[in-house]
């Protein structure tokens, strides 16, 4: 049986593999209902940076502890962590080609100030979906879907920064740093879109998802 709807994880700057699979869906179903868990791209992203791949994360609050809802989690601000992704991300893609055209949007974005983390991510996530022209449109379930459900094909844990999907292949392109380091397609699609600009949505739509 073919699936019938995909389901995504609320994301924080997707990485390339999940943004391609976004992309090439165009319906974003965002799943708000899950008990949150820890350590994965819903509040993390991997850029490259001179020193290799580098992760950033958003400092959370559960509300109800562990069994806090997605949908509920909340965005501490104890720490100016928002002006340290900033600067980690200039520092990063400034020599890259078209930092200088989507830079202050997203600077933009994460220097507000956002209660709820879906909402931040959702920001960020409709700005990269406006600046590539994808004609994407984000929702969020109604009720929680169980992993293995019939006629759902599930992206919710499919893309693990820490245990990257050897079955995608990602077209190498010259990154800010591929004169000291070795082409990485597994990293945040900020990576691609601040090297490949224009070219990003092309790049995201012939992405090819093997054995999946």
């Amino acid at each position: 049986m073919q699936p019938t709807t995909r389901i995504f994880p609320t994301s924080y700057f997707p990485s390339i593999a999940l943004a391609a699979a976004m992309v090439q869906s165009g319906d974003v179903p965002v799943e708000v209902n899950e008990t949150f868990p820890k350590q994965t791209h819903r509040n993390r992203t991997v850029i490259m940076t001179a020193a290799g791949p580098e992760t950033l994360s958003v400092p959370v609050v559960r509300p109800d502890g562990t069994h806090t809802r997605t949908g509920d989690i909340r965005i501490s601000y104890a720490e100016k962590w928002n002006l340290i992704h900033w600067r980690a991300i200039v520092s990063a893609y400034n020599a890259s080609p078209f930092f200088l055209y989507y830079r202050d949007d997203f600077e933009k974005i994460l220097m507000r100030r956002y209660d709820l983390l879906t909402e931040l991510n959702e920001e960020l996530l409709a700005m990269l979906f406006k600046k590539i022209k994808a004609d994407c449109s984000i929702s969020h379930t109604e009720t929680f879907i169980k992993p293995g459900a019939e006629g759902v094909d599930d992206y919710r844990d499919r893309y693990n920064y820490k245990h990257p999907d050897k079955n995608i292949n990602y077209p190498t392109y010259t990154q800010v740093f591929s004169d000291r380091m070795p082409f990485n397609g597994n990293v945040s699609v900020l990576d691609l879109l601040f090297n490949l600009g224009p070219e990003t949505k092309g790049y995201l739509l012939n992405i090819m998802f093997h054995g999946c």
